[in-house]
Formats: structure tokens, C-alpha cells, sequence
């Protein structure tokens, strides 16, 4: 009688189980996860070459590619703003709908090299923006994006800026869409801007 009783308790626990799992497997998802990626909105307040503060707002009703880096970058830096200027000149028409941002994480030096003339060469669209170090720290912290300042004798100053390598695509909203990751081909980055028109 005893073993009927348990067999009887494993077979309601089996069918629970499947019942769980198909409820969870097959029932819609709720709005929370969406609420949660849409309340991801990074937001910056930095100044231009001219001095005046520049937000994410501004940029309203424009899809936005961000990049943050630093004008004495070997690297990824140059390779990156190559692709971002092959991608607006790619876009032709629709180029106006996007705004191409270079975010410097080495402000003083940035500045002091001249952050605008290291952007325009790249693509006249392309803004940069630079901070005080505490405004840099929060726009950083509003993508989610690391950076550091690393000893290098064999760089300018002494010094080099470790950070992350990505692009960032934020929609006419506000909201944050994606990351490109490094090396991203210029296509592939107009390709999935394009299907968002």
C-alpha cells in the first residue's frame, strides 16, 4: 500500500512538473523584459569643440552611433571611425537620420590635441565630445562601458586608456538598441541600420 502511495505522489510530481515547464515554455512573455530594455536609455551631457554642452536629447528622432575612445588610440580607435565614416557615406540620403558621436575617455589630452579637427578627418558628420572627468565617468556609466588609464612608456604622456572596444546603436527614442562588436564590417553596421528605417 505504501509503495501504490508513493508511486501515486511520484506520478502527481512528474505531472506537475510537465505542466510547470510547458506553462513556462509556451505561455507569453510578459512586458517585463521588454519595460526593462526600454528603460535602458544611456544618456551623456558633454561639451563640443566650441565649448557648448551637447545631450542625448538633442538627438531626438536620429538613430545615434556611439563610440567612446581616445585621439592617441593605435587602433581601434581610427579603425572603428573608418567604419562609422564608410557607414554614413553609404547611407546617402538617409545619412541625415543618423548622428555619428565620439566620446573622448581621455578628455585633457583629447582637448588639448584638438578633438574636433581628429574627427572631422575621419568624417565631418562624426561629433566629438569631451568632458570634465566626472561627466565622462557618467556617460560611461549610463552605456555600461569600462575605461581606465594604464602606465605605457611607449605612449604619449606616459600613459594609455584601456577601454571597450564596441559601438554602440541607440534609437530615435532614446532607447538602447544594440552593441556592434570590434571589427564589425561598415556592412553589416548599414545593413542593420537600413532594415530600421
Amino acid at each position: 500500500m505504501r509503495l501504490r502511495s508513493l508511486q501515486m505522489i511520484l506520478w502527481i510530481a512528474a505531472t506537475a512538473a510537465v505542466v510547470a515547464f510547458s506553462a513556462m515554455r509556451w505561455w507569453p512573455a510578459t512586458d517585463d523584459s521588454a519595460a526593462a530594455a526600454s528603460a535602458f536609455s544611456p544618456a551623456f551631457a558633454l561639451a563640443d569643440s566650441e565649448g557648448s554642452i551637447r545631450t542625448t536629447a538633442e538627438f531626438r528622432g536620429k538613430f545615434l552611433l556611439v563610440f567612446f575612445g581616445f585621439t592617441s588610440c593605435p587602433d581601434v580607435c581610427p579603425t572603428t571611425l573608418a567604419e562609422v565614416a564608410q557607414v554614413m557615406d553609404d547611407l546617402g540620403s538617409d545619412a541625415g537620420s543618423v548622428q555619428p558621436i565620439f566620446i573622448s575617455i581621455d578628455p585633457e589630452r583629447d582637448m588639448r590635441l584638438g578633438l574636433a579637427d581628429y574627427t572631422k578627418a575621419f568624417h565631418p558628420a562624426i561629433l566629438g565630445l569631451a568632458g570634465s572627468e566626472a561627466e565622462t565617468q557618467s556617460a560611461a556609466a549610463s552605456f555600461k562601458i569600462f575605461y581606465e588609464r594604464e602606465a605605457d612608456t611607449s605612449s604619449p604622456d606616459g600613459y594609455t586608456m584601456a577601454h571597450s572596444p564596441g559601438l554602440y546603436l541607440i534609437g530615435p527614442d532614446g532607447a538602447w538598441l544594440r552593441q556592434f562588436t570590434y571589427g564589425t564590417p561598415a556592412a553589416d553596421i548599414l545593413s542593420d541600420l537600413q532594415a530600421r528605417f
